[in-house]
């Protein structure tokens, strides 16, 4: 007597063995405020820095200036605020991560554009402030996206975001300094 497979021991979803495939309800709805958040947390550095490079670019690359510090701030937060917003916690780990990158290349390229000259043989002010803030947001989220795992089934999701975004801010602040030799 061999067993027939019932429909829940079927990988393939009934809709596609019936031959219609449904798409997925509300893949990306904007109208979500967590989505809204999402979105602030990964734009926010970006956003910083073209405020800074636009209004009083640094001049030097020799020594972190306030705005070097306030973008790589806005990094690490951002990301962890993108964490907090998941579900889960490998989803809450991987959100960090991947927010810092994505607002670490955009805060970059936004150093390049930015760049008042090119230079041979050095990296001008603002692309070493960019590089640099990316640099020290990123190593402040790499023990943030942990701990966004750690408290991914807390209720609330400020005490998430305010928690892992502490962890990251304090590593980057520390991190930071070195980049630029001090």
């Amino acid at each position: 007597m061999t067993a027939t497979p019932t429909d829940d021991d079927d990988p393939v979803p009934v809709s596609v063995r019936l031959g219609t495939v449904v798409p997925p309800e509300d893949p990306e709805d904007w109208t979500r405020p967590l989505t809204w958040v999402a979105a602030i947390g990964m734009l926010a550095a970006p956003l910083v820095t073209v405020a800074w490079f636009l209004i009083a670019p640094p001049t030097l690359a020799t020594a972190p200036t306030a705005g070097t510090f306030a973008v790589a701030l806005a990094l690490a937060g951002g990301a962890a605020l993108v964490g907090s917003t998941q579900i889960g916690r490998l989803r809450a780990c991987m959100g960090t991560i991947a927010a810092v990158l994505l607002a670490g290349v955009l805060v970059i390229a936004v150093g390049a554009g930015l760049a008042g000259e090119r230079q041979v043989g050095s990296a001008s002010p603002t692309l070493a402030h960019a590089l640099a803030a990316s640099a020290a947001a990123l190593a402040g989220a790499l023990p943030a996206s942990p701990v966004n795992a750690l408290v991914a089934r807390w209720r609330s999701r400020p005490a998430r975001a305010g928690v892992s975004a502490f962890v990251g801010a304090v590593v980057a602040l520390v991190v930071l300094p070195g980049l630029f030799g001090g």
